[in-house]
């Protein structure tokens, strides 16, 4: 007894002696005298060892030991607590706190957004459509009927359980959808992704982003169309940057052409983006064909309109200079976090 009476005065006084400074020194104390392999328990063992007359005031003392050593922890842990709040309380709240890492939109976002508010300022309003669509709409009522050569333009990802079923070439089929509602005059443009089964080059994409513009009403004239085309540039690109139109053919539109700018990535000198030309093409335009109307049951003899689309990749990448389309849809956080919401 007298031996147990000495242990505990011991580790009583080692105890006392420990002052725990953080949360770490806390929790060693606590595992030391309180775990459970800690020296409470190991103590507590040592009722095995006395003679069975002295076992009753035994275990009285070291019940007295667990009940010290716990309340002195509580103690300890309370302390911690309020120096800790204290120390919190003393801290200048008006200091800035740790910034948060914020994440930016995508730059074909920037960019769509962007000439989606171009074309409102002019009166466009958005139509979207379905992204998997029939034949008759994203082929036949554009006067591309079953083997028209012009189909051969057009790289198309078919269902296969049903081939007059496809992913849409072009955000066309929308406007034959809103034309087909009757609704004239008809100001809109179409933005949405479409699809190609084409190579992946760094001009060239199975998938990408396009922003078609359509305006039927009574006495409207390729003049109408070139002026909304120059207004666009110039609000895109700057009033610096040199325009062309080019005679070209599709044949949803008569006549068409296909617009140019002077490459804003090498400023004239010739790279893989302009195919060493210093002009880069940025969209395909002209006057909607009678039969497009005639399919859609509009008067072609009342009512005319023009048409235009452009791949938003191809404006994205001359607005921020960047060389290679791929790495748009490539997801690497590095090449993403350096665009902003404004350009």
């Amino acid at each position: 007894m007298e031996q147990l009476l000495l242990q505990i005065d011991q580790h009583k006084t080692d105890m006392n002696a420990a002052k725990p400074s953080n949360k770490e020194e806390l929790e060693a104390f606590r595992i030391k005298y309180l775990g459970t392999k800690g020296l409470l328990k190991t103590i507590m063992g040592e009722m095995k060892h006395v003679a069975p007359e002295n076992k009753k005031e035994a275990g009285q003392l070291l019940n007295e030991f667990k009940f010290y050593t716990e309340n002195l922890y509580a103690t300890l842990a309370a302390n911690f607590e309020e120096q800790t709040s204290e120390t919190m309380q003393e801290m200048d709240r008006s200091l800035p706190g740790n910034p948060w890492p914020v994440g930016s939109r995508h730059p074909i976002s920037i960019v769509q957004n962007k000439i989606i508010s171009i074309f409102h300022r002019l009166g466009f309003s958005v139509a979207e459509g379905p992204e998997i669509e029939d034949d008759w709409h994203n082929f036949t009522a554009l006067n591309l009927p079953e083997n028209h050569p012009a189909r051969d333009m057009q790289d198309t990802f078919y269902i296969s359980q049903n081939p007059d079923w496809l992913l849409r070439t072009h955000t066309s089929s929308v406007q034959i959808r809103e034309m087909q509602k009757g609704v004239l005059p008809l100001r809109i443009i179409c933005p949405g992704r479409v699809y190609r089964n084409e190579t992946i080059s760094a001009r060239a994409h199975c998938f990408f982003n396009q922003v078609e513009g359509l305006y039927i009403a009574e006495n409207v004239s390729f003049a109408d169309l070139k002026q909304t085309l120059y207004f666009f540039v110039q609000e895109m690109f700057g009033d610096k940057v040199k325009i062309r139109f080019r005679p070209s053919y599709f044949p949803f539109t008569e006549p068409s052409a296909e617009m140019d700018i002077s490459c804003l990535i090498c400023g004239g000198e010739g790279c893989n983006v302009c195919k060493k030309t210093g002009w880069v093409e940025i969209l395909g335009c002209g006057m909607v064909h009678p039969k497009v109307l005639e399919n859609c049951n509009i008067d072609s003899s009342k009512y005319t309109g023009f048409a235009f689309g452009m791949g938003v990749e191809r404006i994205t990448m001359l607005s921020y200079q960047v060389k290679d389309l791929r790495l748009f849809s490539e997801n690497d956080v590095r090449f993403l976090k350096q665009f902003t919401t404004a350009l």
